[in-house]
């Protein structure tokens, strides 16, 4: 990490420009986001009242009050955990491979020390996630996810387990696009303890007052501050680059160009000093995932905001509900005027006295209540069943759920017809989230000398990930669908015209479906050894059918000498004499 540049009197006049330029930046970019916080303050009051902070506060110590009050039906609650559930376990399940390195030259691939590479490579990355905070902060994004529409999940290197990861709440952190549309700058702000702030950036890097309650001691160390952060690209980043020794930008802070990403930290309250902490990374830190994107827009949304509609309605219903059952239970009454200030009682067993009232018996409710239960019922059952519809529990759950049993294959084919819904929100987790983890955890091992020496058949050449989870296969494996109809089609063509078949290739069509189920590579055979073994086939074919010919050119001149002609002679005698021979 770098440390930004001081002078005598304090800091110096470029970091003075650079800190009000991040405080302008954020302010700008807290303007777009509060367009968005009104949606998210309504999800988290109905949803998720604890991954929500509306304001950033530092000594705020009504933190753990009761914030769910609203929520008096937890359907809309229960069905965004079993969606976050459900992709955690069919995308990042830890009990399970969801994914391998692979080199994307598939020639290259089939060689045994790649695969032998490849294959260890993968084990340690999920080795590192498995040991770390990964599967619980990834839990934590994709709950967000399901909300929000919108989930970050930060990760640093880590001196106990190779790495360590950070999930910001909605709220506390801020977005902004690049030039491609994805996400490529966070800001966020944070509450801190002064003991926390000197023993992570250092006591002589802090503000005159957190030095201050530092050195005092005591009660003082826990009072709270807001830190800011910031992580965006190096504006003098050059890829030629590979040595922090090779320079630095004009007016920068001191982040090596040969870093793509640059992070500063300061505190919120102390305008006038300095950053607590300035570096950089080659590559991106954070992943930054989006349910569903509009425009260029720097939020997602999320099923949660489709939802949001059904989960107020279901709240007033179950309250409409429980009031009509306590007016039926305990209803309100009415008593002649006399009985006021005497003693009155609904309980079982006792005796109320009464002067009569004009037309009627005394004590009596004061209306009926004739409260239809069981339809209400029905309907609040219809718009539970639309929540969880919504947040694709139906997906998720499909077999518990089903009234009748079924065969595998049709659970299959409704699974991956359910899948269309979900893939392009699938594709998009694995884009803007699940490769920029990979290529973190990745490039953090190989730095720290983690990973296994690379193989001479691969060097120079570029990795990338293939995504093997219970999802990714059920939605490549809904592409053979198509393969398979179109041979079947054919199939019952070629039944009356054989040469129509002549239209589809063999080889092509098991190498595709091979790859979209992905079967191992080895089980494949090379071009070269198929051609070859076509080439014995076809030769040894070659020679039955002429030892074929022999062996009946053989019983047909036996067939022809045992045949009796007269004079002596067999057919076989007179055709060779009639023959010249």
């Amino acid at each position: 990490m770098a440390r930004a540049p001081k002078t005598a009197a304090g800091p110096s006049d470029v970091v003075r420009e650079h800190r009000r330029r991040y405080d302008a930046r954020i302010t700008q970019m807290d303007h777009v986001r509060k367009t968005w916080m009104s949606h998210w303050r309504e999800l988290s009051k109905f949803i998720l009242p604890r991954r929500y902070r509306w304001l950033v506060t530092a000594n705020e110590w009504n933190r753990g009050t009761q914030i769910n009050s609203n929520i008096i039906n937890a359907t809309g609650t229960l069905a965004a955990r079993n969606a976050s559930a459900g992709i955690m376990s069919g995308t990042t399940s830890p009990s399970r491979p969801w994914f391998r390195i692979i080199v994307e030259d598939p020639d290259v691939m089939r060689d045994s020390e790649v695969q032998v590479w490849c294959d260890e490579v993968t084990k340690r990355v999920m080795s590192v996630m498995a040991a770390s905070n990964y599967y619980g902060c990834k839990a934590m994004q994709y709950f967000d996810l399901i909300v929000f529409g919108t989930a970050v999940n930060i990760i640093y290197p880590d001196r106990d387990n190779i790495i360590r990861c950070f999930v910001p709440s909605a709220g506390e952190y801020f977005l902004s696009n690049g030039p491609n549309g994805d996400v490529d700058t966070m800001a966020r702000c944070i509450t801190m303890t002064v003991s926390q702030v000197v023993r992570e950036f250092g006591f002589e890097n802090c503000s005159q007052q957190v030095r201050t309650l530092y050195t005092t001691g005591g009660g003082s160390r826990e009072h709270e501050i807001v830190v800011r952060h910031m992580i965006e690209p190096n504006p003098d980043h050059d890829p030629a680059l590979r040595e922090p020794s090779m320079g630095y930008g004009p007016g920068s802070l001191g982040v090596p160009r040969m870093f793509r990403y640059r992070e500063c930290y300061w505190e919120e309250a102390a305008s006038e000093a300095g950053f607590l902490r300035v570096g950089g990374f080659l590559e991106r830190p954070f992943s930054a995932v989006r349910w569903d994107v509009s425009g260029n827009d720097a939020y997602g949304r999320s099923p949660g905001m489709d939802a949001l509609g059904d989960i107020m309605q279901l709240q007033q219903m179950e309250k409409r509900k429980a009031q009509g059952i306590d007016k039926i239970v305990n209803p309100p009454m009415v008593a002649d005027a006399t009985m006021k200030n005497e003693p009155a009682s609904l309980l079982p067993g006792h005796v109320t006295y009464v002067p009569a009232l004009t037309g009627s018996v005394g004590f009596k409710p004061a209306y009926t209540v004739n409260m239809p239960i069981g339809e209400l019922r029905q309907e609040i059952a219809g718009v539970e069943a639309r929540i969880r519809d919504t947040f694709f529990n139906d997906l998720f759950l499909m077999i518990s759920q089903l009234d009748t049993v079924r065969t595998a294959t049709e659970i299959d084919a409704r699974r991956e017809e359910k899948l269309i819904m979900l893939g392009p929100a699938l594709d998009r987790m694995q884009r803007e989230g699940l490769a920029t983890d990979i290529a973190r955890v990745f490039s953090i091992m190989g730095r720290d000398g983690l990973l296994p020496p690379i193989p001479d058949a691969m060097r120079n050449m570029p990795v990338k990930v293939d995504y093997i989870s219970l999802l990714a296969d059920l939605q490549r494996a809904s592409a053979t669908t198509s393969i398979e109809r179109v041979w079947g089609f054919a199939g019952n063509i070629g039944a009356a015209v054989p040469g129509v078949l002549d239209n589809l290739d063999a080889d092509a069509t098991i190498d595709e479906y091979a790859t979209l189920l992905r079967a191992p590579p080895r089980i494949l055979t090379d071009k070269r050894q198929r051609a070859a073994m076509r080439k014995q086939r076809a030769e040894q074919q070659q020679t039955e059918q002429a030892m074929q010919v022999g062996q009946a050119a053989v019983g047909g001149a036996k067939v022809l000498s045992e045949t009796d002609v007269g004079g002596g002679q067999n057919a076989l005698q007179m055709m060779l004499t009639g023959a010249g021979v």
